[in-house]
């Protein structure tokens, strides 16, 4: 059992008889009243975003979650297939296991499988990925005045929010947990 003042980024716990993950807590003490600590949680069988509050100190039970390191290899229908790097054992999963992170999945890219006595729970794609723009509009002189951005198509298919900068054949780094651009990576 552990309680939210064991609470880390990362850490998987058991509510309601489903396993999430603490994507973002954070503790607060106000001027009146208990201390809570409120949270962002992700299903790790869905994928669904749970924002959920805590009074200070409440107990629950810790899952226990296996990482294994996997290259994704190639898209099948409805499914990812997936291969074990240490056996080479080939996997697939649905589609629906991956949710949003599928759009930025590119051959060869190394996802994180998590299992819990022996089922697999869920995939985590990498928090950062560089990707190459494919599609954009043209910039032209004068948009950097009035600021934001425009819309981009990535490599994967993806549709980020670019800077006008941005151009067709740019690599950038994006954060696959907020999909949104980073940088522009130099080649």
């Amino acid at each position: 059992m552990i309680d939210t003042s064991d609470f880390r980024n990362g850490m998987h716990i058991i509510l309601d008889r489903d396993i999430y993950t603490i994507v973002e807590f954070q503790h607060v003490k106000p001027g009146k009243g208990g201390a809570f600590v409120r949270t962002r949680l992700k299903k790790l069988t869905t994928g669904q975003a749970l924002e959920k509050t805590f009074r200070a100190g409440e107990k629950m039970e810790q899952a226990m979650v296996e990482r294994t390191k996997m290259v994704y290899l190639y898209r099948q229908g409805d499914e990812y297939v997936l291969m074990d790097q240490e056996s080479y054992e080939q996997i697939p999963i649905s589609i629906a296991m991956l949710g949003d992170q599928a759009k930025y999945l590119k051959e060869e890219m190394e996802l994180t499988v998590l299992t819990g006595d022996g089922v697999m729970l869920g995939v985590e794609a990498p928090t950062f990925v560089e990707l190459e723009v494919v599609e954009t509009d043209p910039t032209f002189k004068g948009d950097t005045v009035s600021g934001g951005g425009k819309p981009a198509k990535l490599e994967t298919g993806a549709i980020i929010n670019v800077p006008f900068f941005v151009e067709v054949g740019d690599v950038v780094k994006v954060d696959t947990r907020t999909d949104s651009y980073l940088e522009r990576v130099k080649k």
